[in-house]
């Protein structure tokens, strides 16, 4: 067990120096956006399949409740939480179209899209970016692996490396921490409420 132990603790150790040795830039692009997101009274809208689906949801409570500081509430939807919606398209469009479809009814020029995939892969995520293009919502990937059919479909492609999908989880929320960190050290700077 001992070694099983050692084993997880080291790759998830290089899926996280990866974050520093390659992403940086891409995060404080995300973080701009976001920011500006917000500033501008725009909504972030979240998706993900599985535990990304969880991570969607994470992140969006950080939001619309608070990461560490006490600011207004800021909107974050994570468009997994739904389960008439995500019933209604699934049955009548099929499971492809569930991200997609919320993105249409609820995205507007300005707002953000954090869609999450440790694949790049997944066809509702693909949806949902193609989507937000056409409705001038910026779209930031999650990503893993190579980054998939997502890397060349998302504005900002944030890819981790890794090939265990519980790694490449563990490094975006660390990203989705980061951001909601910088969020909360844009609030003290200003000294004003963002929405």
């Amino acid at each position: 067990m001992r070694d099983l132990i050692l084993s997880a603790l080291h790759a998830h150790h290089d899926a996280i120096s990866q974050i520093e040795t390659d992403l940086l830039p891409g995060i404080d692009r995300a973080i701009t956006q976001v920011v500006s997101c917000f500033s501008h009274r725009n909504r972030l809208l979240l998706c993900g399949n599985g535990g990304s689906a969880a991570d969607a949801q994470h992140i969006a409570a950080e939001f619309v409740g608070r990461y560490e500081l006490d600011r207004r509430a800021l909107p974050a939807i994570a468009l997994t939480t739904d389960t008439s919606a995500l019933t209604a398209i699934g049955n009548d469009f099929g499971f492809n179209s569930l991200f997609a479809r919320q993105v249409e009814a609820l995205g507007r020029r300005g707002d953000v899209l954090i869609a999450i995939s440790t694949s790049g892969n997944s066809p509702n995520i693909l949806g949902a970016v193609e989507a937000a293009r056409r409705g001038g919502v910026y779209s930031i990937g999650f990503l893993g692996r190579d980054g998939g059919k997502a890397k060349s479909l998302v504005d900002l492609p944030l890819i981790v490396a890794a090939t265990s999908v519980a790694r490449i989880q563990e490094a975006h929320i660390l990203m989705g921490h980061i951001v909601c960190e910088a969020v909360d050290a844009s609030f003290r700077l200003a000294r004003v409420q963002l929405c």
